[in-house]
Order: structure tokens, then sequence, then C-alpha cells
């Protein structure tokens, strides 16, 4: 596992509206997404895959990592979501996050899901 990335992807609370892929406990770990190839060909597929999401925004995009938020359509309850690149692994490891509120119904275990799922299939 990438030091940088344990560094750059804060642990999740024991609420359960947060799913990371570093997340010690069944709970909240998610798979992280996995590449081959160049990193930046691949945070550059991520980007995509999210941007193409509704209701999405990236604010912040660097060499190895991103932010971006997303808005829920009715309460506009906004999410945040980490992703940074550990190229040794080939893995992209994800936290995604609820800023409010204790449940999130799953809502940001789907997304991860959704996520990885765009992103293997995207060319």
């Amino acid at each position: 596992m990438n030091a940088a990335a344990t560094k750059r992807i804060s642990p999740c609370p024991k609420s359960p509206n947060c799913v990371s892929s570093l997340a010690p406990d069944d709970a909240h770990r998610v798979d992280p997404i996995r590449f081959t190839g160049d990193p930046a060909a691949a945070l550059a597929k991520l980007r995509a895959v999210i941007e193409a999401m509704p209701r999405t925004q990236i604010t912040r995009i660097d060499a190895d990592s991103l932010h971006a938020e997303f808005t829920s359509w009715l309460l506009r309850f906004v999410d945040d979501l980490d992703a940074v690149v550990d190229p040794d692994a080939g893995v992209i490891h994800v936290r995604s996050a609820s800023r409010v509120g204790y449940s999130d119904l799953g809502v940001n275990r789907k997304r991860v899901d959704a996520i990885r799922a765009a992103f293997s299939t995207a060319g």
C-alpha cells in the first residue's frame, strides 16, 4: 500500500456514511479501482468517468489525485470523493463520504461501485 495514499485519504468515521478502499473494516471497505498502464492516463480516465456523472464537480486535480463533490438531486446534500493513484499497486484508492448526517442509505458505496464499473468499461 502506498504510504502517500494513506496520508492523503482520511479514515472513515464510525458512522455508516463513508466508504474507503483503505478502511480496515468490512463495513466501510470498498475495492480500489484497478488499472494497467500509465498512471496519468488512469487518472485522466477516472476524471472523465466522474465528469460524466450528474451533479458532479471536480474541485481539485493534481498529478496523482483528485477531489470531487457530488450534490444530491432533491435535498442538495454534498458528498466528497477523494482518489489517489498508487502506481506501484496498479490501483486508485478512493474514499467517498457524506458531509452531514449519520446514514447515507448506501449511496457512497453505490457511487464508488458505479465509478469502478464505468472505469472498467470506459475506453
